[in-house]
Formats: structure tokens, sequence, C-alpha cells
């Protein structure tokens, strides 16, 4: 059945007073922007939206993104009035320890969830990656008369998500490639949370989007529900251009006197105010967390509806598996992120003594891997032949032809690292994407992300350390690894050779989490495995390299300074200093061994030099208070790479020197 306009503005103010009661209850929160945008997001998921409350990762699905992250209680409403596993309960508990309903949507932690968002611009990025991943997945499995992908992504975002320079990286981009699937909802209130949005920015927002290359429409009332539907009905018929729809709302809509005023944005009505709107909604009754048997009887329709739209997808599906066994085979396995039976075979060998900078060596694996693991698709931010990312043999995506595996993502680092987070959480791609480690500062926050969702997101990050050379200390990452490695869940891993390379590929592969993998720019010698310890044991974090008896001094280090490790133990032997040597690749993964892996490692009866070029900040963790550390606490200098360590002190005669003053 339509309704009638009376219960589409009776189920609008249920969204409203859902968010003002919620948001009274935990005495903080967001109330402007759910009530502003309450007919927006109704018309939206009765309307268009294709989804199923009683499954929400069902393949077939739309995509919807709550940008504006702090109008969570816009999404939690929807959610809940449509019948997701999202009791009313669980809205009385927003904001609360342990509860479904945290201050800003997080994905897994509330059904239906698709993203976390919450830091403005990452979800309408990350929309980006969706679309993207859905254009990707379609040009690998759709055939004609079976079109798996034939959902849409669908984002509300607010001033505040396209103020954010990773919201101009990432439209940019979808608009070159133009991401006809993804339909922007803009709420274009006018407000921030310092008063309106005239004191910082005055651009004309569609301007710049059809400057993009985006479909830009207008609403000039976000109350007007057949205008909303004729502009997202508009938006959907043009495949060829990603769609901006502006939408001039008033924040905290229907309160008498904080309506249109940044005093909604970020704290509660207050009661007085919360019953003043509510009777000027007409609500029916003061009482909190009222929801009438109307509105609920006509909202979770969406149960029956995306129960029918699910099994005609799935028919769909059958008749596809019929017809195609083997590609429905493979869209049973990339979707459920299981990894190609045996693929770690194609793991490519090293010889040992030949030098190769482990950028390259990386490169070499994913050329090795791409052809058994199809649904690795990544590159790089403008530097592909710099970090090995281009894999040969394979086209470029492009606008119209999405059928290549080797995206180019601009001088664009922060929307690439947003952008692989949509990819991910749209299914059935494993992304990668590369830079220099030092531009891993741009990308951060979409990394953080990653590591709080769960993603298994790959960075490859190559000219690692002062090794960089003549670039200089502007190129020369010096913080960067102890940044990351700041970061709960993200795997950072230092490499020490082309060996240590592959297993490092082998790891991020086998992740569920991301992984950061830093390479040299410089060669490094292929470590002889036939002397020493085989590199799988990268797989552990840190293991030992090469040992001897009684040995007096543990030397640890990642990276290029591995190499520099074992020379100075060799230095020292001719001293009758006897040193074992650790390999630690990866703090992350050697924290996950057990005790007595990490004690039979690093033993804390032996004295301990950790060799790292980088900010020594962390170490001390491991060669505790009687151990030393060579590590690089300030900037570098524009040299010849060789020079430029050596200069910093990561040379044979400085280790062999700090050792022995180590020993006494």
């Amino acid at each position: 059945m339509e309704p009638s306009d009376d219960l589409d503005q009776l189920c609008v103010n249920a969204l409203r007073c859902l968010a003002i009661d919620a948001i009274e209850a935990a005495r903080s929160g967001h109330p402007g922007a759910p009530m502003g945008l309450a007919p927006v997001g109704y018309t939206l998921w009765t309307r268009f939206l294709k989804h199923n409350p009683a499954n929400p990762d069902w393949p077939g699905r739309d995509r919807f993104v709550l940008s504006a992250g702090h109008a969570s209680m816009l999404l939690y409403g929807l959610l809940h009035l449509t019948g997701y596993a999202l009791t009313l309960e669980e809205i009385k508990r927003f904001r609360q320890m342990g509860s479904m309903t945290p201050g800003h949507p997080e994905f897994g932690a509330t059904p239906g969830v698709e993203v976390t968002t919450g830091p403005l611009g990452q979800g309408i990025s990350m929309a980006v990656g969706m679309a993207l991943g859905r254009e990707l997945v379609a040009a690998r499995f759709n055939r004609p008369g079976f079109d798996l992908t034939d959902y849409y992504v669908y984002c509300i975002a607010s001033d505040g998500d396209l103020m954010e320079g990773v919201a101009s990286e990432a439209c940019s981009l979808a608009g070159h490639l133009g991401l006809g699937r993804l339909v922007c909802l803009y709420d274009d209130n006018r407000i921030t949370i310092e008063g309106p949005t005239g004191l910082a920015f005055s651009e004309d927002v569609g301007e710049r989007f059809g400057a993009y290359g985006w479909q830009v429409l207008s609403v000039a009332d976000a109350n007007d529900f057949d205008a909303v539907a004729d502009a997202i009905s508009r938006a959907r018929e043009d495949e060829s251009r990603p769609s901006l729809i502006v939408v001039r709302s008033r924040i905290a809509c229907g309160s008498p006197n904080l309506e249109g005023s940044e005093a909604s944005h970020g704290a509660p009505l207050g009661a007085e105010e919360a019953c003043l709107t509510k009777k000027n909604l007409n609500w029916p009754g003061v009482q909190e967390f009222c929801v009438p048997d109307e509105v609920l009887e006509y909202m979770r329709r969406a149960v029956e509806l995306g129960s029918l739209l699910e099994q005609e997808w799935r028919e769909r599906f059958d008749s596809y598996r019929s017809e195609h066994p083997e590609l429905a085979a493979e869209w049973d396995r990339v979707m459920s992120g299981e990894l190609p039976g045996g693929w770690a075979g194609s793991l490519p060998a090293f010889e040992a003594g030949k030098s190769i900078a482990t950028r390259a060596a990386s490169g070499k694996v994913l050329e090795a891997l791409a052809p058994v693991i199809p649904e690795l698709v990544g590159g790089s931010a403008d530097l592909g032949p710099s970090n090995q990312t281009f894999i040969k043999g394979y086209n470029s995506v492009r606008s119209g032809d999405f059928s290549g595996r080797n995206l180019h993502f601009g001088v664009r680092e922060h929307a690439m690292g947003a952008v692989m987070n949509g990819m991910a959480r749209h299914g059935g791609l494993i992304p990668y994407g590369g830079t220099f480690l030092v531009f891993a500062d741009y990308m951060r926050p979409a990394i953080r992300l990653a590591a709080l969702m769960g993603q298994k997101v790959i960075y490859v990050f190559t000219h690692d350390s002062l090794g960089v050379g003549e670039d200089g200390p502007t190129h020369q990452p010096v913080e960067q690894l102890a940044a990351l490695r700041a970061i709960p869940g993200l795997a950072v891993i230092r490499p020490a050779d082309a060996s240590e390379t592959a297993e490092a590929w082998k790891a991020a592969l086998e992740r569920r989490g991301p992984t950061a993998l830093a390479l040299s720019r410089q060669g490094l010698p292929v470590l002889d495995r036939e002397v020493l310890a085989p590199a799988s044991g990268l797989a552990r974090g840190a293991y030992v390299l090469a040992d001897e008896p009684d040995a007096a001094l543990t030397l640890i280090a990642t990276g290029s300074e591995v190499s520099l490790a074992l020379q100075a133990r060799d230095a020292l032997a001719g001293d009758g200093v006897r040193a074992r040597v650790v390999s630690m690749p990866s703090w992350e993964l050697f924290e996950e061994q057990d005790e007595s892996y990490r004690q039979s490692v690093i033993p804390g009866g032996l004295k301990a030099l950790a060799i790292e070029a980088g900010v020594s900040m962390g170490w001390h963790r491991y060669v505790g208070d009687s151990g030393s550390v060579i590590g690089f606490d300030r900037f570098g200098v524009s040299a010849p790479g060789g020079e430029a360590l050596a200069w910093a002190g990561f040379n044979v005669d400085n280790v062999v020197n700090r050792a022995r003053l180590l020993l006494g």
C-alpha cells in the first residue's frame, strides 16, 4: 500500500522523536542533523533502498553509507523501524557502554551498518570505494542475462564532509571514473558547530561537483517527499556519472527555538525544548520512545519486501550457477574471503647473494600472485613505477572499462586509503595501494579506520628509510614506522630481503585486518637461507636468523639493517664476541606469539642492541633497561642513500662500537 501524506509525516516524526529521546537519555549526541534529514532518510529507505533487514549482508543489496556519522540516530532509527535486529531497548541505550548504538556508527557493532563513520569525509570516500568495487566485481562476474551487481551505493553527506580534503580527492576520482551507481544526498543545512557555514565556506558545491564530472541535482526543501524521490529517480537514471543531490534542509527541523541554530548540532535539545518540539510536531503524547503502531506496521514491510528481493536475486544466482558453474564457485569463494587453494605455491623464490630492493621483490611477488588471486586489485598514488605496484600484463582501470587490475589513484593518498576501505567492505576484492612511506601521514585517518573495521587492506610503503637518499629529509621517513605501529590492529612488516618480502605478502594475505609493508628503495642482499634460518620465520614476527653458542649479545634489526647486523656480527666475532642476530620484521606478529616463543627469540638474560633506521621510540620494550637502540631521532639529509645511512650511524663501525660499549 502507498502511505498517506499523514502517515509519511508520522513516520518522519517518529524518526525525529526517537533521535530526540535517545539523545536526551544519553545526555549527549547530535539531534539537529537527524531531525533535518529524517524525511530524506525515510524517502530513500522506504521508496528506493533494496535491503533485507533479516540478512544485512546479502550480496545483492544496495549499500547505504551515513557519511555524516554524527547523525547516527537517524540511521539507528531507520534500522529499528524497518525491522533490523536493533531493539528499542538498544535505542534507549544510545551511547552507553556495550550498546549496539554507539555515538557514531561502527561496522560490526550494529546490524545494517556498512562502514564506520564519524571522521568527516571518510564515509563519502568509502562510498566511492564501494561504487568502484561494484564496477570491478561486475566486470569480472556479470554475464549477459545475469546482472549480479544490480544495486546502488547511496550516501548521505554533510557540509562538513564536503569541506574535508579527502572527500574532494575521492569525489574527483569518482567523477573521472564515471561511477554512475553512486548517489550522494548532500545535507545542505549550512550550519556547522561554530555557526553558519558562511564563516569559512562560501563555494558553490554543486558547481564544484559538476566540474568533477558529477550529475548535480537540487531539492529546495528536504520536507518535500516527492521532490526528494524525483531527484533520486533522476540520479538513478544516469548511470554514466555519479550524482550529487543538493538537499536544502533545516537543522533541528521542528524545534520551535533551535531550528536553524548551531546550538542543536552537538548537544541535546534539553527537556523543555524536547517537549515543545513534540507538541510542535503534533506528536501523539510526550512520553519518551513512543512509536505508533501504524508506523511500525508500515515501515516493517521492509522485512517481507527484503526477503522477496533477496529470494529473487538468489533465484537469479541459481540460474547463473547452472550456466556458469566455475564463475559461481569463484563468486562464492571471493565473497567468503577464502583464498584459492595452493596459492602460496606461486610465491617466487630469490637467488641468494643477489642484490634486490624489497620494493622490486614486492613487484615480482605481485606479478606471480596476480594470475592465481584475481581479486587482488590495486595501484598507487601516482608512484607505480617507484612502488612497483603496476601488474604487468593487465590493463588499467578506466571509465567504462573496469576489467583491468591496475588502479591509478592519482596524487590522492588520503582518498586512496579511504577508497580501498570501501572496496574491501564491498566484498570480493583484496585492495592494495602504494606510496612512499613518508606519505603514510597523508592517509593515516583512513588507515586507522581500516584497522578499526578489521578490513583486509594492504599498504605498499616503499622508500622506507634514509636510504631514499638525495630527495632529502622531506622524503626520508623517520617517525612513520613508530606512528604506524601505534595503530591498534595494523600489522607493520619491514622485511629484510626479497625472501622475507615474499613471506610478508603471504602474511598480509592470510591476515583478516590491514597490513603495512615497509620496503626499501635501495638494493639489499638476498640472504643465504642454506646458512641462515628460513624466511618463513617472518610469520612469527621475529626469529633467530643466526645464532651462536654462548652468545653474549642479541642484535635485533629490521629491514635493511638486518644485513648490517649480520656484518657487525662477523666483525664482533673477529674480536671474540659472539652475537646472535634476530630479524624482527613485525612487532605486531611477534606480540601474537606466546611468551615462551618470545623469550626464546629475545632472551631476557642477554643484553640486546636494536638497530633500525627510524626513531628509537618503542624499541626499549624489547631491549630492556640494560639494552640499547641505534635509531635516528632527528630528520635526515640530502645525500646518496648509502652516505646518508652511514652519516646517521648505520654502519658496521658504529654498530660494533655500540655493542662493545653495551657489553662494557
